[in-house]
């Protein structure tokens, strides 16, 4: 398509001499194509000036064909000539398919950000090929290539953004790589480096008869003013590690690498992530994006739209930095827990916000139009004189031309310009500057409240000055929520243990400060249940998950956790960094079941399957990153691998907020007897080690905790045998001497992750353990097992849901019995029971009795739980706990709980006791 017959708008005439003037120098062109040019010209004596010196070059351009062909940039001896001329016709092309329509703003952008690319890139390679002809860089030679050097350029701000302005400076951080030269050599290759920067900036920047590229700005580099131009990457890392502040956070956003080495680049940007985007939801980062916003404002002297006269387009309010502010911020507060919201430019950062659910998808339309609109008019702005101005003009004559340029009428485009400004500056202002709420009217404290306020001051959350100030402001509203709790007394007190015990106070007072409800939650939690509370207040980024994820959705269910779980620690290299992410993921998992079930939405058994799904997901999930980091070292699994078994409660699907893992490791070299790697282990030694890598990964104290503990004590000889279990020598010693209980607790075995074959041979021999064993055999073992348990765990409290005759474990030993006789495959209690109606050793009313006494013995143990890692105390967990429980188990008091408990134990402990017969010490428990 030819351009004259692409042009869809232009501006008016704005000079009649001057349009006159550019008609009849293009006289032979079609009219259309005339008149175009003479109104461009009429309004931008920049570009009457450019017409006139690419008159030759610009005829035939209109003749080509495609219009969006790049202006390559023609290397001559002279490489600051040939820059400046390929950057008159960008300009001149630009600005002239910009005001026909034929591109549209992002176009623009693009194109000026691409020709940038590609100046800065001739730039730099010419001044550091200079450096290497002159046999200034140590160890190279004179024909190496520039990016050898190890020297890159990042391009910063709009540039790095793909958005640069129609006269835009651009902003540049060069770094180099020390690694590429011997510590002796390092200032030699500094020297140099540092002089080929300023040469290449000088080409770009220095103005000439000939005019400019680029105004170069290298400010954004770590503290200009006592740092060389370019430096080391160590150096800047070091600086950013320490120094680094939430503005410099937020330019690196739109980091990106645009000249030199790209590998060296895109490595110190990786390692940079760390720095720019926080583990946890940052919420700190919009008070410091505020601060900044109104530092501009007093730059410029505005605090409001008073008049459109000479208001600042791009610091002004409503104005583009506003937007930018507004997008970049919500991207460092939640970018770090989703990497699909680190992305450089504006249109794709609010499209993310809106598709991940922090602003609405018509708000990120809305302003992105705004955007829009509002780089058309800095581009016009721009275009009149190339100047880097972003002011609207203060006189009706500049207003007059700014109106042809735009296409309408002055008064109207002052109109619209204050409505447009006001409008951005509504939408995005509340987010930075929240109304201040009306202060709640409660009463001052009174003298019992600050004998536990009074010492809030000395806490480590509160001895910055900053925490103490946000925690001020949240204070009034914090205080009438703690007095409107049920029990405002002992909230007031779980609070203040709260407090005290946080290690530092910013960021959760500014989640606060951000999202006022969460408040309500914390209360909630605080009020009724204290072990939640003492696991939040050492892990309080878990509330991150509340607002930034899939807080209140349905259970996604065992696979899809350890998908994810895989798939995150996939994406991170470092294993220690795999396990520490490993923790923050399960935590916040953790924290949401616990929350689910205070919040009544969802019931015991629900959560406890909700609690092993995550246990389960967890091990499935990290297994692969030990066995690869293992592997590293002393090659693949020998032979057909190993199974991780869950056993217990973890191997039947139902554990509690505080449960351990009993895990047992079953391996199968098949005949291989050492592994192969630089390091091989003989078979039995690489299962071992490979266990105790596993154990090490779940329980060891990182920076972020420990995942679980873990108990191996139900492997074949206990803790006498070894931690991980050959395949032969586990079926040896189940046929020929496990013991009754081992059996039984062989019942419950579930694989977690494993090679499906050995699995399926796992399961098959556990199901088949059944024609080893007889009611005769098993029935006596398990009544004398029941006895020794008795006389070791003496606490008969009422409130003991787990332990004593006819209680939680009681009636899952007995129905081990029913699964292990039956041959069943399934591990829950129920299947058990099930098995002993089969079976015929107790009846259907029976079975009933015994589920509806264990279903009501696991709500209590996993509402207790949540309330304290020990055994229930109604004293200690309160009026908000006691009524947590009551809650649960559908109680109206402690003592119809107290009466409920005891008959349900009565009834269970009698149908067990009937079938068992009296325990016999000589009874043989290997069977």
């Amino acid at each position: 398509m030819h351009f004259v017959t692409a042009i869809t708008e232009g501006p008016d005439v704005y000079d009649r001499d001057v349009y006159d003037d550019i008609t009849q120098q293009f006289g032979e062109l079609d009219p259309k194509l005339q008149h175009f040019l003479g109104a461009v010209a009429s309004v931008s004596p920049f570009l009457t000036d450019l017409m006139r010196k690419e008159a030759v070059w610009l005829r035939e351009r209109f003749d080509a064909i495609e219009i969006d062909q790049s202006i390559e940039i023609e290397i001559t001896d002279d490489i600051g000539v040939a820059l400046r001329s390929a950057k008159r016709r960008v300009a001149l092309w630009t600005a002239l398919c910009d005001f026909s329509g034929i591109w549209q703003v992002e176009q623009v952008c693009a194109t000026l950000t691409g020709f940038a690319d590609r100046a800065v890139q001739c730039a730099f390679d010419h001044a550091i090929s200079q450096q290497i002809l002159r046999g200034k860089l140590p160890g190279l030679a004179r024909d190496a290539h520039p990016h050898d050097t190890g020297l890159f350029v990042l391009a910063m701000g709009k540039m790095g953004a793909g958005e640069l302005n129609y006269s835009s400076d651009i902003d540049l951080i060069c770094l180099f790589d020390e690694a590429r030269f011997p510590l002796n050599d390092f200032f030699d290759a500094r020297a140099a480096l540092i002089k080929a920067t300023r040469a290449a900036t000088a080409l770009l920047n220095d103005i000439s008869s000939d005019g400019y590229v680029f105004r170069t700005d290298l400010r954004l580099r770590p503290d200009p003013a006592v740092t060389p131009v370019c430096m080391g990457v160590e150096a800047a890392e070091r600086y950013y590690e320490s120094l680094g502040r939430t503005w410099e956070r937020a330019a690196y956003i739109k980091a990106r690498v645009c000249a030199g080495d790209r590998i060296a680049g895109e490595t110190f940007l990786k390692s940079m992530r760390p720095f720019v985007w926080r583990r946890h939801l940052d919420f700190a980062a919009i008070q410091d994006a505020h601060a900044m916003r109104l530092g501009y404002r007093e730059k410029i002297g505005q605090s409001r739209i008073t008049s459109i006269s000479s208001h600042n387009v791009k610091l002004g309010l409503g104005g583009i930095r506003e937007i930018e502010f507004f997008t970049q911020t919500q991207q460092l507060i939640a970018g770090g827990r989703d990497p699909d919201l680190r992305v450089r430019g504006t249109k794709d950062g609010l499209q993310q916000l809106a598709v991940k659910g922090w602003i609405t998808t018509d708000l990120a339309d809305g302003l992105y139009q705004y955007y829009r609109d509002h780089r058309k008019l800095e581009h016009r702005l721009q275009m009149v004189n190339d100047a880097q101005t972003h002011d609207l003009p203060s006189t009706d004559a500049g207003f007059e031309r700014l109106a042809a340029m735009m296409n309408t009428a002055p008064g109207a485009l002052k109109t619209a310009l204050k409505d447009r400004f006001e409008t951005v500056h509504d939408l995005t202002e509340g987010f930075f500057a929240k109304a201040p709420a009306p202060e709640p009217t409660a009463a001052e404290e009174t003298a019992d409240e600050e004998k536990i306020t009074q010492s809030w001051h000395s806490y480590p959350a509160l001895r910055s000055e900053r925490a103490y100030t946000l925690f001020q402001e949240l204070r009034p509203e914090l205080m009438a929520q703690l007095r409107a709790a049920s029990f405002p007394d002992q909230a007031l007190v779980a609070f203040d243990r709260f407090l005290s015990k946080l290690p530092a106070g910013v960021q959760l007072f500014s989640l606060f400060r951000a999202n006022p409800q969460m408040i309500d939650l914390l209360i909630d939690i605080l009020g009724t249940a204290p072990s939640l509370s003492e696991y939040l207040s050492q892990n309080v980024q878990v509330l991150d998950a509340v607002i930034g994820g899939s807080f209140w959705d349905d259970w996604p269910g065992e696979a899809e956790l350890r998908d994810q779980l895989i798939w995150r620690l996939a994406a991170e290299t470092d294993y220690e960094r795999q396990l520490d992410l490993s923790r923050r993921w399960s935590k916040e998992w953790h924290f949401r079941i616990g929350v689910h079930v205070l919040r009544g939405l969802i019931d015991a058994g629900q959560a406890g399957r909700e609690y092993a799904d995550l246990a389960r997901a967890t091990l499935g999930g990290i297994w692969p990153s030990v066995c690869a980091e293992f592997a590293r070292k002393h090659g693949p699994m020998p032979g057909r691998g190993a199974v991780v078994l869950g056993m217990g409660s973890l191997g039947a699907g139902r554990l509690h907020a505080h449960s351990d893992l009993d895990v047992i490791v079953i391996y199968d070299a098949d005949g291989v007897d050492t592994s192969d790697g630089r390091r091989p282990l003989p078979a039995r030694t690489y299962y071992a080690r490979l266990t105790q890598a596993l154990i090490t990964a779940m329980t060891a104290p990182m920076s972020e905790g420990r995942l679980y503990e873990m108990d191996m004590r139900l492997r074949p000889s206990g803790n006498k045998g070894p931690v991980a279990t050959s395949w032969t020598s586990f079926q040896d010693y189940q046929r020929n001497e496990a013991w009754v209980w081992e059996h039984l607790a062989l019942t419950r075995a579930a694989a977690i992750v494993g090679p499906d074959d050995l699995i399926h041979d796992i399961d098959a021999f556990r199901v088949a353990l059944a024609d080893l064993r007889n009611f005769e055999t098993v029935a006596p073992a398990l009544s004398k097992m029941r006895a020794r348990i008795s006389s070791v765990k003496s606490d008969r409290s009422v409130w003991n849901f787990k332990i004593g005759p006819g209680r939680l474990q009681d009636i899952e030993l007995f129905s081990q019995m029913g699964s292990l006789l039956a041959g069943q495959k399934e591990q829950s209690v129920a299947a058990g029971i099930a098995g002993l109606v089969d079976l015929g050793i107790i009846d259907q009313a029976q079975g009933d009795t015994l589920k509806t006494a264990y279903e009501q013995f696991w709500t209590l143990q996993l509402g207790s739980k949540l309330l304290s890692e020990g055994a229930f105390d109604p004293e200690l967990v309160g009026d908000g706990g006691q009524s947590f429980i009551l809650g649960l188990s559908t109680s109206d008091q402690l003592d119809t709980l107290q009466n409920k408990t005891m008959l349900r134990e009565a009834a269970a402990r009698s149908i067990i006791e009937t079938v068992l017969p009296e325990p016999q010490e000589d009874v043989d428990e290997r069977g």
